[in-house]
Parts: C-alpha cells; structure tokens; sequence
C-alpha cells in the first residue's frame, strides 16, 4: 500500500507491506523490516535488529487527519493520506491543519513549563519539563504553530495519556 506521510512542513512517500506481525516498510528510500506487538490502550511494540521501539498511536488513521504518534517522550502530529484516494479530487493540494496534543508517556510531575498560551513556536521547540522516576523530560512540539492551551500547572501530577498541552 502506498502512501503520503506528512509531519509538520515535512512530506514523505511510504509503501507499507505487512504479513501478520511482520512489517516491511519504504520510507524516504531507507527500507525498515520490524516485527509489531499490539499492546492494550493503543500501544505497540516495534522489534527492529534486536531494538525495541514503544509507541502508542492516538487516534485513527483516515485520509488527511493527524493522528498523534509517541515514541518514547516524543510526540508526533503525523497526517497520512492514500493518493489514490485523491486522484481526480480537488483536494490533492489541500493541508488539513490539526492541533498537535502533547501527552504524558508516563506518570509523573511536572516541574516546568517553558511556553506560554499564545506564544508562536517552531516544531522541536520545548513546551514543558515532566520528571519521572527521577528523570526529567522535556515535552517538545510536533509542529511549528501557536499554544493553544496548557492543561496543567507547575507541580500538577500527571498520568500516562494526559493531555498536557495543545499547539495549533
């Protein structure tokens, strides 16, 4: 199956071909061979060359909507459409512009918050600090844009799946 991929200013074609839980993957012309888990909650396990990757997908794909992609304590607005689908449509040149939810990928405490709503920031750009199991992550953006919302304050506990902060 071929597709478009789209994160922020960046598109790429991809061509996906699975058997089972065996995954063959084009992207960008690098081919990637992984094994998939399915865990409960949206979380899948990606095993590559004796690696392991932890992602959880939030949302399901459709053609041009985003859906939020975590792997580790990055998070990433991904929109996914099928050419095909497209062909003949007026829709081709058209971007369905998303806000981008950064969750929590665990719990934890928040202990910093770099950003302010309505402040303009670039994608890879830091939003706030989560600490962890006395790690400290910093929670960056997907996507160059606006703060739309901070749902938390320095100091609030958050659980895994919060909604932490919303960029558009």
């Amino acid at each position: 199956m071929k597709l478009r991929a789209s994160i922020g200013e960046y598109q790429t074609d991809i061509q996906i071909l699975a058997e089972a839980s065996r995954l063959s993957a084009d992207i960008g012309g690098r081919r990637y061979e992984v094994n998939v888990l399915e865990l409960d909650g949206g979380g899948y396990l990606f095993i590559s060359d004796g690696r392991i990757f932890d992602c959880r997908v939030e949302g399901r794909p459709q053609s041009g909507r985003t859906i939020d992609v975590i792997v580790r304590t990055e998070s990433y607005a991904i929109a996914i459409t099928d050419p095909k689908r497209l062909r003949g449509s007026k829709a081709v040149d058209v971007h369905i512009v998303e806000a981008a939810h950064i969750v929590a990928p665990m719990p934890g405490k928040v202990v910093r918050i770099l950003v302010k709503v309505g402040e303009q920031i670039s994608a890879g750009n830091g939003i706030m600090v989560v600490e962890a199991m006395k790690m400290q992550n910093e929670m960056k953006s997907p996507k160059t844009g606006v703060v739309a919302a901070l749902n938390v304050q320095v100091g609030a506990t958050v659980n895994r799946g919060d909604v932490l902060a919303v960029v558009e």
